[in-house]
């Protein structure tokens, strides 16, 4: 073998750690993996300590929260689309009182070679984006009424979507807290083994 196809393997090699390194955010996959521990350990002191938990003033005892080991997988890239015209959508809450978003814009990806669809909307009150959903662990491994996902768009294409860090609604913990339930686009034909299992 020549020095130049030598040149060109060692080449090829590179710009291909170099494309999987920014795939994943300029973090090892190991780097990545200790993120969402740490993450983990910072939601539990906060429930177990802070003021403002959910478990603060209830009768339910603090006993941990439950995860889904962390899998790179399911931090996921999807295309987005930007809404446009924007429109008002209604999503029912636990309490039965109707909360109003704006449509921000839709994400698309594919999972278990299955296309998939995800309206993100957009606080009214407080211009933050939010994303509630559901999939096929809802009721059996997770929250039955859906989990959340905190989203931000720096205005491009594609959209991160990471079901790592999918957390539980306060209204999983305790009574005495509303919160929105998933709109009818967002429940998900696949099971999303990531993020926060149901509490109890």
């Amino acid at each position: 073998m020549n020095q130049r196809k030598i040149l060109s393997i060692v080449v090829g090699v590179v710009i291909a750690i170099i494309m999987i390194y920014s795939f994943s955010g300029g973090q090892t996959t190991e780097e990545y993996i200790a993120d969402i521990l740490e993450e983990r350990e910072e939601a539990d002191i906060f429930m177990k300590n802070n003021s403002e938990s959910p478990f603060k003033d209830s009768e339910v005892k603090y006993e941990g929260l439950k995860y889904y080991e962390p899998n790179i997988k399911y931090k996921i890239t999807a295309r987005f689309t930007k809404a446009d015209p924007t429109r008002i959508v209604k999503l029912g809450t636990n309490d039965g009182v109707e909360r109003e978003y704006l449509t921000y814009g839709k994400a698309e990806f594919s999972f278990a070679d299955k296309p998939q669809t995800l309206l993100i909307l957009e606080s009214v009150e407080d211009e933050k984006l939010f994303l509630a959903f559901g999939d096929e662990t809802s009721a059996i491994e997770t929250y039955g009424a859906g989990r959340y996902l905190d989203v931000t768009h720096s205005g491009g294409n594609t959209i991160v979507l990471d079901f790592n860090l999918a957390y539980n609604p306060y209204c999983a913990y305790a009574d005495g807290f509303s919160c929105p339930l998933p709109p009818r686009e967002n429940l998900l034909s696949v099971a999303i083994e990531a993020g926060e299992k149901t509490y109890q």
